[in-house]
């Protein structure tokens, strides 16, 4: 099967199997936004005069028959197609013949899978996006139902002062709105589109890429060419650092809930069902959940390291490395999606042992309050920390 760059010889099998890798696979994941992207480009390149309204409308119809083939699993990328720009340009060849040929008319695989890309970024942005609103709600119906109750509030892993679910709950519902903003921002990022910029360098044709970029929903276009090239990867790192962002907030949430739904503390439960047991202890429910919950962060965050020290060291221009963080990207995505959903089932589902907080509640966390007390009557903080902190020490 012929190469989209065909030069008349056969690559090496070896090679091949490794220079393709898993994009196969991966691209699955891209035939509808490379469509889409490839219906607005047969448009700009109708509207150009570079395709007849013909030969225009017999690709944008192919290109809609190939979305309902993939959405019915019907679309395969085979190993020799290297990946779905290359299944999609196929099809279309063998399809229209010499229309389908005209399809890469003003572009290159470098802009191609830079706009598919930026097309799936936008979609799961915004699927994070409205996880996250779902968490908020969640963690909201929490605290409304519990933020009354007290437990004890710690620094250093000692008890300290009195804290409450709802000042516990609440600090993740801040976070998680700061998480939006840093959403948004990165959303505005990758909202420029890039199709028109070829391998990097233009081409030397009229083309109309305010068109295409309005056509895709593109809020704006990415104008140096040179520059869409070189964001390929700073723009991942930019995603996958809120990836990060959010996936820490639930490594905090997994690892505080550890923690008081142990038997020692027993501030919360967590329902039988979410938890697993022990092949050798019967009395054993392990909250297994949490646990991958609070490993998945260090998961997510590596991929920004690996994103990041891929396209270091690159000189400008397209260079094949960055082949290698399409995965990471999509993965990123993919478990932090999943890792929201589970957070939520656990704010939906975890009950509070109310007695258990309040038998813990005991005096010394009370120490700062009373301190305050005397302060209120004049009594100078130094001395009234002293004084306070004689009386406990007895």
């Amino acid at each position: 099967m012929k190469k989209l760059w065909d030069k008349g010889y056969d690559l090496n099998k070896t090679i091949e199997s490794y220079t393709v890798g898993n994009d196969p696979i991966l691209d699955k994941q891209l035939i509808y936004y490379d469509c889409i992207a490839s219906i607005a480009h047969t448009k700009m390149l109708g509207k150009m005069g570079l395709l007849t309204k013909t030969e225009a409308m017999y690709l944008v119809q192919e290109l809609k028959h190939i979305i309902d083939l993939d959405k019915k699993g019907e679309f395969p990328i085979t190993q020799d197609q290297e990946d779905c720009h290359t299944a999609i340009e196929m099809f279309l060849t063998n399809s229209l013949g010499d229309v389908g040929k005209k399809i890469h008319t003003a572009r290159s695989r470098n802009d191609q899978v830079l706009t598919a890309l930026r097309l799936y970024y936008k979609d799961q942005i915004n699927n994070i996006n409205q996880l996250i609103e779902g968490l908020i709600y969640s963690i909201s119906s929490f605290t409304s139902d519990h933020g009354n109750i007290q437990f004890p509030g710690y620094t250093h892993m000692q008890r300290a002062m009195p804290s409450s679910f709802d000042l516990w709950g609440t600090a993740f519902l801040d976070s998680m709105k700061d998480n939006l903003l840093l959403l948004d921002t990165v959303n505005k990022l990758v909202d420029q589109s890039p199709l028109g910029t070829a391998a990097g360098y233009g081409v030397p044709l009229n083309i109309d890429r305010e068109f295409t970029a309005k056509e895709l929903g593109f809020s704006s276009v990415q104008n140096n060419s040179v520059y869409t090239q070189f964001s390929r990867g700073k723009f991942e790192i930019s995603v996958l650092h809120v990836l990060s962002q959010i996936m820490l907030d639930l490594n905090k949430i997994a690892s505080d809930l550890i923690l008081i739904s142990m038997s020692e503390f027993g501030y919360v439960e967590i329902p039988d069902e979410f938890c697993t047991g022990s092949s050798i202890m019967p009395q054993k429910k392990n909250p297994d959940v949490l646990e991958l919950l609070r490993a998945k962060y260090h998961v997510v965050s590596s991929f920004e390291f690996q994103v990041t020290q891929l396209t270091a060291n690159l000189i400008s221009g397209y260079n094949r490395d960055i082949q290698l963080t399409k995965e990471p990207v999509m993965r990123g995505f993919s478990i932090t999606a999943e890792s929201i959903k589970i957070a939520i089932l656990l704010f939906q589902n975890i009950s509070v042992n109310e007695q258990k907080c309040k038998d813990a509640m005991t005096d010394e966390l009370f120490a700062t309050e009373k301190v305050y007390e005397l302060v209120k009557k004049g009594v100078p903080f130094r001395d009234a920390y002293l004084k306070i902190a004689k009386t406990i020490n007895k």
